[in-house]
């Protein structure tokens, strides 16, 4: 028996004791790791699409939350902002080992500054999810976020901050919109997937909430606290 027979002999009976396709383990070295970051301003459902893309996908799922977190990359936090700050150069390095060390062809990146903690060379999809402003500040006053902290976040939506961030990081080819207003999480990862298999191209400047809310002259309504 060849080598190359033999190999595939072991990963088929392996196959019998473990969850992974036979199929998947003989393609996993030919096929390129995909790093998929789920960006968006926060209370656009980032984490709850992120978990549920990562297990349609057998991914690694990671958050950036809990990551930087555990792995003590917080450098303060701003009172003004109420927010923790973060070295973005100090987590994309050790992102980068973390994710050097893993078995996954697909990993699931969610932040909202995901964009700037992978090489852009090495990003295979950035979603991009967007929720009308109105919809978004009732997210954030279910969360308790103060007056502040929710104008800030009403801004960066209505501005595409977001957006803007992962087109000139990871460029526009790479960069996928989605609007989640009045959207289930399952509605959300079907286009995810649909994109991820070529069923589905990418859209970007899909909503324009600043010049909706211009024409319908509500725009202090949510820049104002």
């Amino acid at each position: 028996m060849n080598l190359e027979k033999g190999r595939l002999c072991l990963l088929y009976i392996l196959s019998y004791f473990t969850d992974t396709s036979f199929l998947g383990l003989v393609n996993y070295d030919l096929k390129e790791r995909r790093i998929i970051i789920v960006t968006g301003t926060p209370g656009v459902g980032k984490s709850a699409v992120s978990r549920a893309l990562s297990k349609e996908l057998k991914a690694e799922y990671i958050d950036l939350t809990e990551f930087v977190k555990k792995h003590g990359l917080i450098e303060r936090y701003d009172e003004d902002r109420e927010t923790s700050i973060v070295d973005e150069e100090k987590v994309c390095i050790r992102l980068q080992e973390f994710i050097e060390g893993l078995n996954a062809q697909n990993i699931v990146i969610d932040g909202h500054y995901g964009v700037f903690t992978v090489s852009p060379e090495k990003v295979y999809r950035v979603f991009v999810l967007r929720r009308h402003p109105a919809e978004l500040r009732e997210v954030l006053l279910a969360r308790g976020y103060s007056d502040r902290k929710i104008a800030e976040n009403l801004a960066s939506e209505i501005l595409d901050v977001c957006l803007i961030d992962a087109i000139k990081r990871c460029g526009r080819d790479k960069v996928c919109e989605i609007d989640v207003t009045g959207k289930d999480v399952g509605c959300v990862v079907k286009k995810m997937v649909e994109n991820l298999s070529g069923r589905r191209p990418c859209e970007i400047g899909i909503v324009d909430w600043l010049g909706e809310l211009e024409r319908e002259g509500r725009l202090d309504e949510f820049l104002t606290f």
